[in-house]
Order: C-alpha cells, then structure tokens, then sequence
C-alpha cells in the first residue's frame, strides 16, 4: 500500500514541478520522430510549451555549472541527444507504443527470444540464438547469469541542452520493487555528466528463490571547443545476485494443482542453501584526436578529416557459487564443505587506431589491439586421475579495420579483425548493407565470420564438488562460425529477415548422466562441457508486421527456426509467436494517451534446455519436450504529458488452465501476477 501512495503522490505532484510538460504527439508509429508540439522551450527562466521544434538560437554558456538563455532560443525533444557506443545518435522518446509496452521488463528491451524464469533477475531460456553478433574475445561463462549485466557496448552517452532525468519503476514478484534512474546534464556546451543506478530486490512466489541487483554507472563525455580532441569514458559496478532452488523436487506438487500448494512457497524445492553472484567493476576510456580537419570553405559540413584515437578498459569479474552443505544433486564426497567455488577474470584492452574521413571515400579506420586476460582459481588441483592448473594468462594482439559509406541509396559498414599473436582468437569479418528502394522501403543484408575460443568455463573450471573439474584449453578447438542474413524492411508489407549460420566445432554444455541417475535427481550431477565435431546449420525467419484500423492495431511477430544436425546438441522450438491486439485513444480531453489490450505468445514444444545453478549455465536435455501452451497478457497503458504509466495481468490464462507451463524443466513460469510502474522523464 505504501508504493501506491508513494506512486499516488509522485503523480499529483508531477504538476507541481517547474518543468510544463509537452502534449503528447500523435502515436501513429514507434519511431523518434516526435510533433512539433512535444518540445520543450526556455523563456528566460520560466519554461512553457515551444511553438517550433527548431533551434532559432542556441544558448550561451558560461562557467562550469551556468547557461544563460536568451528568450529567443527553443529546445526540443530532439536536443537530448543518447549516443551509443558505436557512436550513433538518437534522441529522448517519450511516446507510447506496443514496443514500448514489449520493452518495459527487467532487461529492457524486446525479450521476443526469450523465456524468463518464474522470479525477476532469474535466467532466460533462449527461444531463437543468433550467430552473426558473436563477441572477438571470449567470456567468463555462466551466461545464464548475464542477461542483465552491462557490457562496455551497453553503456550509452548523453548530450543535453538542460538536466534531464528518467526513472522506471515496477512492482516485482513478492516483497521488492524495481527502480531504473538515471540523471544527466551538461556541464558546459561541451562536458556531458550521467549518473544512472539500476536495482531490484524480489523475494519470489516460491521458497529459496529470492533475487536482488544493484547496477551503478557513471559515463561523461567532452570535446574541446575547436573540435578537434573527443574523450569519453565510464565506470561500472554491477553485483547480481541469486538464490537458487534447483527447482521442483516433486513435480507433482505443481501439476496436480492440489489446493494445498496453491501457495507456492508450501511447494518443496531440491535445496535450501545456495545462491550465486555475479560482481564486475570496469574502468572505460575512449579518446579521438583530429590531426587533420580540411574544409573546403565554411559551407562544408563534412570536411575531410585525419584522426587518431585510443580505446582502453579494465574490467575484473567474479563468479560466485556458495552452498552451506553438500547435496547429492551436484554429486557426493566433495572436497571441501560448506561449497565455495570461485571463478575470477580480470581483462585490460588497448587498442589504437588512425581514421581517415572524406565525403566521396566515407570513414576508413585501421587499429592495433592488445588484450591482456588472466582468469584464474585459487590453486592448483592435483587428483590421482588429473592436474587442473588454476589459471589461464596471455595476451592477444590482433591488427583490423573498419569502413562505412553512403553512396546515394546505398549504406555499407565494415569491419575486421585478424590475430597476429594469440591462442583465444582467430579472425571475426562483420559487414551489412541497407538499399533504400524509395521512401519506404528498403533491403538489409549482412555478412559474419568469426574463430574463437569458447567461453573460459568451457576451457577451465573448478569445484569443491569432484565432478565440476576439467581443463580443456589443448583439447577444445576454436570455434567457426558463418552466418549470411538478407531481409526487407517496408512499411506497407512489414519487416522480414532471415539468417542462416553455418557453426564448426559448437562447444555446449550436457548432462552424461545415466536413466538411473536421473530418476534419483542427479542429472545436474554430471554436466560437464563438450564440442561438436560435426557441423551445425541454423536457419531463422522472423516477420514483423502491424494492422491498423480505426483506432484498432494487431501487432504481429513470427518466427520459425530450423536446424539441421548431426547430434541433437542445439534444441530450439520450430515456431514462435506473438501477437497483440490492443486499442489507443486519447481520454480526458487529450490530457491522456491510452493503450489497452492482450497479448497471446506461443511457441512449439522442444526439448528445452534445462538449467545447473553450480555453472549459471543452460545445458542440452533430449528426454523430455516443454512448450506448446500460450501465454496470454492483459495491459492497461497510459501517458500522462512525459509520463508512461503500466498495468499488466500477466499469464492470465494460467487461472483457468492446467499447470503445464515451464521455463525450463523442473523450473515452472510464473503463475498470474499483476504489475504496475511507470517510466517518467522529467526536463529542467
């Protein structure tokens, strides 16, 4: 009840603020392109709504921590610029749409491929993979615990005429909330400052499940006032941690829908005293100088232009599994007891690079990259059957290049990277292309080949349980994989992609256990990784395309998957789909923006990839198939001047259906539940 008031109050005080805020735009597409009367203007101290969504003037500042604004100046919403790490540029966007609504989730973004576990910060199961974004150097591991975590290509940059600020708030499961906030302002016309902390807390429906992030960034980013030198950098410290259960005991107890464990924490789980932890700090610094900036004369926007630039970060990352006793589950007779593994990874990446610009031959770079990497245990295991050594240490230098262009319609991007000296890394080519056909439409197409090493888990692991121990770094061989994507994107038709993968040597993870060993719950006991000797094709489909009518819209999105494979090592279903009919009026005299509808989504039944919380990894199962049930939501959407409000029912048919539904097995989706939060910008 708190929170309601709390939510009550931050609502009504909204108007109080100095800030008025604009009208919300027409909602005919999810796209930036915002109405002319969705800006925000300066009159001398006062804000009021612009008249224009231009820049007649732009402000004068002066000192550190000072603007001074002349009555004649406008900002718009397109004024607060988000950069990316890749450097492309967009701006606020405060409409409301569909997307916005599939994006409004504990990763915030699209979670279409995905399936979540019943708990928020819980693992994903993957319902479609891609191939062709695989990261040059290896990982960690424990990827099912990544999701949520900021890598250096998540963090974004901003630049603001005045201080902006944006908070996402949502009710999680059981006792907990989730806050999103960020704050970023300019400190001069020239020195950026954001300041963002994302964390939750989330005690779960079920027993031992419990869940809680905190995730604090700072990034800021400067030009000098000639232009010719760019520096920008941040920092990052993120710990994610989790309870873990191990899943149903009984799985009886969840499918009989018995009215004694309607209340799931009466349900019995397979261990009551492990949890695993992510934590990562990362230093990030980027820097360019022009050496040459040649104008034709000072009507020429697009100089030629000869750069140099330099790119270093520093990251440590631990992963962390604890356990009070040991349990059968992963295996008996341990080493060490209570269990406490630790895996620790400590990166430093410097990489120079020369940059050549001109308007006919567009952007060519060259660059030298140095990788320095040490993932490492605490000692040395010596068995009667093995020695495991405790670290893998080196370094990787590798030489490439990127290239982009526009010519008329046409846009290339490329890029390249080849290892001189190194055992993680071979060689990784990216390139795409967009042919804009006429206004609106336009085809895609890409190109991905990569050789690399698999994840550091896969290569080396160890474990004060006896059967989590393996050294595979001379035995395992890179893995190779190419990937050819072609689509169309139109307005009229939709969108449509498609991508086949062709994968060598596909490392995954997989239980050796025997039927006996299952039927005693001790699969999880003996997963341990392997590689693919033959090859591993893919092939995905994706359409996307929304029907309107009247103030009517269904969103549709489709994808089908097919894998040819020797072994049944990549298990994915056939067909997903979601789809969203909803209605959008405004209400209350134009005062509010309203969406409400349902959304169905379905996939076919697989055998799902079943879940180790020892390694935070997925690992292939080929007893069992899940799937084959809908999955159907019902939302209330609002906007309310800068304000998104959202009321979700989510899984509503699972009150009349039966209790077939899981996310991975043993681990059951979540039963119906209703959440509601919000995402405010607020512009001073």
């Amino acid at each position: 009840m708190r929170f309601i008031v709390l939510t009550l109050l931050l609502f009504f005080g909204h108007s109080l603020m100095a800030q008025q805020d604009s009208i919300p735009p027409k909602r005919e597409k999810d796209s930036l392109r915002l109405q002319d009367r969705d800006s925000l203007s300066l009159d001398s101290n006062k804000d009021t709504i612009a008249k224009k969504d231009a820049i007649k003037q732009k402000p004068v500042l002066k000192g550190p921590c000072k603007s001074l604004v002349q009555q004649k100046d406008s900002v718009s919403i397109r004024d607060y610029k988000i950069i990316s790490y890749q450097r492309d540029t967009t701006f606020v966007d405060t409409t409301l749409t569909i997307k916005k609504d599939y994006r409004y989730n504990y990763l915030r973004k699209d979670d279409f491929e995905l399936m979540p576990f019943t708990n928020m910060g819980q693992p994903y199961n993957e319902l479609g993979v891609g191939f062709g974004t695989i990261p040059y150097y290896p990982r960690i591991g424990a990827k099912a615990k990544h999701p949520g975590y900021f890598e250096k290509e998540d963090i974004d940059y901003y630049n603001v005429p005045t201080p902006m600020t944006e908070l996402m708030f949502k009710t999680t499961m059981e006792q907990g909330q989730y806050l999103d906030a960020l704050l970023t302002f300019n400190m001069s016309r020239r020195f950026n400052m954001a300041i963002a902390y994302n964390g939750f807390r989330s005690l779960g429906k079920y027993r031992y499940e419990e869940a809680q992030d905190g995730k604090f960034r700072v990034s800021f980013n400067y030009i000098t006032e000639n232009g010719k030198y760019g520096l920008r950098g941040h920092i990052a410290a993120q710990e994610m941690e989790t309870e873990e259960s191990g899943g149903l005991l009984d799985r009886s107890q969840f499918e009989d829908d018995l009215p004694d464990f309607q209340d799931r924490a009466k349900i019995d789980l397979r261990y009551t005293d492990a949890n695993n932890r992510i934590l990562g700090k990362r230093y990030f610094l980027d820097q360019q100088f022009k050496l040459v900036s040649h104008k034709r004369d000072s009507t020429d926007n697009e100089p030629t232009t000869l750069t140099i630039g330099h790119e270093f970060s520093y990251e440590t990352k631990i992963y962390d599994f604890e356990q009070a006793r040991q349990n059968d589950a992963f295996g008996q007779d341990p080493f060490l007891i209570p269990i406490e593994d630790r895996a620790r990874l400590k990166t430093m990446f410097n990489r120079g690079s020369v940059g050549f610009f001109n308007k006919t031959l567009g952007r060519i770079s060259g660059n030298i990259s140095l990788y320095n990497y040490n993932y490492f245990f605490s000692s040395i295991l010596i068995t009667d059957e093995q020695t495991i050594q405790n670290k893998l240490k080196g370094e990787e230098i590798s030489v490439g290049g990127t290239y982009s262009n526009k010519l008329g319609p046409l846009s290339l991007n490329g890029n390249i990277n080849y290892t001189v000296s190194g055992d993680l890394t071979g060689n990784n080519l990216d390139v795409t292309a967009s042919y804009r056909l006429n206004e609106n439409n336009s085809l895609i197409g890409g190109l991905h080949i990569s050789s690399r090493m698999p994840n550091f888990n896969y290569l080396l692991y160890q474990s004060d349980y006896r059967n989590f121990n393996w050294q595979n770094n001379n035995t395992f061989e890179k893995e190779q994989s190419q990937s050819i994507s072609a689509g169309f994107n139109s307005k009229k038709f939709g969108r449509l992609k498609a991508d086949f993968s062709r994968v060598d040597n596909y490392t995954y993870f997989a239980s050796t256990a025997t039927e006996e060993e299952i039927g005693l719950g001790q699969e999880n006991a003996f997963v341990r990784p392997f590689q693919e000797s033959g090859t591993v094709n893919h092939l995905k489909v994706k359409y996307e395309k929304e029907l309107k009518w009247r103030k009517w819209s269904l969103m549709n999105t489709v994808m089908y998957q097919e894998v040819t494979q020797e072994n049944q090592v990549l298990n994915l279903p056939q067909v997903v789909t979601r789809n969203s009919l909803y209605f959008s009026s405004d209400v209350f005299k134009k005062a509010m923006f309203l969406q409400t509808g349902v959304t169905f989504k379905y996939f076919t039944s697989y055998n799902m990839n079943a879940y180790n919380p020892l390694l935070g990894e997925f690992y292939i199962q080929n007893n069992e198939e899940f799937g084959g049930y809908p999955l159907m939501d019902v939302f209330i959407n609002a906007k309310v001047k800068q304000t998104r409000i959202y009321l979700k029912a989510e899984h509503l048919n699972s009150i009349f259906s039966e209790p077939n539904y899981y996310s991975a097995p043993n681990y059951p989706y979540r039963d119906f539940v209703i959440r509601f939060g919000l995402v405010w910008n607020f512009f001073s």
